[in-house]
């Protein structure tokens, strides 16, 4: 009886870390903004930017894990490998007003470019 409450209080947690969990940091990005790739997370996860300018944005890898070894952004069609504990800097074209998601290969890494 115990086990099975254990496995399913697991399984709650893995659908919520998964699936549920959006973090609710929020910051603007500029020159020396660099987006953390540490824990599971990208941290901060939701970016602020200004519409109809390019922008380049920063991501730092310290996440030894595959899964963060490269950063998607699906609707601008860009896939970019990040080296471990080394800046990489992705250019980002103008961009419409809207919300860009960004993610890793399996979708467990997650954040939201937010173009205003």
């Amino acid at each position: 009886m115990l086990i099975n409450l254990l496995c399913i209080a697991l399984i709650g947690f893995i659908i919520w870390w998964f699936w549920l969990y959006k973090p609710s940091n929020e910051t603007k990005v500029d020159a020396s903004t660099s987006i953390l790739v540490k824990d599971g997370v990208y941290t901060p996860a939701r970016i602020k930017i200004a519409a109809n300018t390019p922008t380049e944005i920063t991501f730092l890898r310290q996440d030894k894990s595959g899964c963060s070894a490269t950063v998607l952004l699906p609707d601008l069609e860009i896939s970019q490998d990040l080296a471990l504990d080394k800046p990489t800097t992705i250019a980002l074209p103008a961009l419409e007003k809207g919300e860009y998601l960004f993610h890793c290969q399996m979708q467990m890494y997650k954040g939201m470019l937010i173009v205003e």
